[in-house]
């Protein structure tokens, strides 16, 4: 989602953090699937019947697919609005509040307790976990986009960023472009943009 960076940092709990050096793109290791599936077991834990459903979503859920050593998780509970229903029992076990976006999804995020991991929480029906599911599996079936994503990344991780909202801004040509294939074969009118 291309927003100026004023926006952007208006969501972050706290402000936005400096990157302190490069944007750091490595190749894809087969220990991210596991470091997921730990994550998954211990928020299932955590939150009992309030998980609708947990995902692997992002790069590192895409083998083969160089990606920042960050695991990026789709949580699915009744009303992600809802913060007292989740993130007290999430913080008790470890995790931080980072960012809420009641006008964007009404998306939180929150960071791990030991794994460098991007929790996002959304409600059930958001457009926004479908685009995460549909990118994800385009790319694991098609190993020229997955190519093609995975040179731009390590590409744009070289140039000097502020901040890490600005080397994803600069991804989103090329996500729109994949997006784009993705919908056409799905045969889907939907647009690959985010709203």
């Amino acid at each position: 989602m291309s927003r100026s960076l004023e926006e952007w940092a208006g969501a972050y709990v706290g402000g936005p953090p400096l990157l302190t050096g490069p944007v750091r793109v490595v190749d894809y290791d087969p220990q991210w699937p596991l470091l997921f599936g730990r994550e998954e077991q211990r928020i299932r834990a955590v939150l009992g019947d309030t998980v609708i459903s947990v995902a692997h979503v992002g790069s590192t859920s895409v083998p083969g697919l160089a990606a920042k050593p960050v695991i990026d998780i789709d949580l699915i509970v009744p009303s992600s609005a809802d913060e007292d229903s989740y993130a007290p029992q999430l913080a008790a076990s470890g995790y931080r509040l980072v960012i809420r976006e009641p006008d964007w999804h009404e998306h939180r995020c929150l960071k791990g307790p030991d794994t460098d991991i991007n929790l996002h929480v959304f409600s059930p029906g958001s457009p926004e976990v479908v685009r995460h599911q549909i990118f994800r599996d385009w790319l694991r079936a098609h190993p020229e986009d997955r190519e093609l994503y995975g040179r731009m990344k390590k590409d744009v991780a070289t140039r000097g960023w502020r901040f890490i909202q600005e080397y994803n801004n600069a991804k989103e040509p090329v996500i729109h472009e994949i997006y784009a294939r993705a919908f056409a074969a799905l045969g889907s009118p939907s647009s690959p943009r985010h709203p």
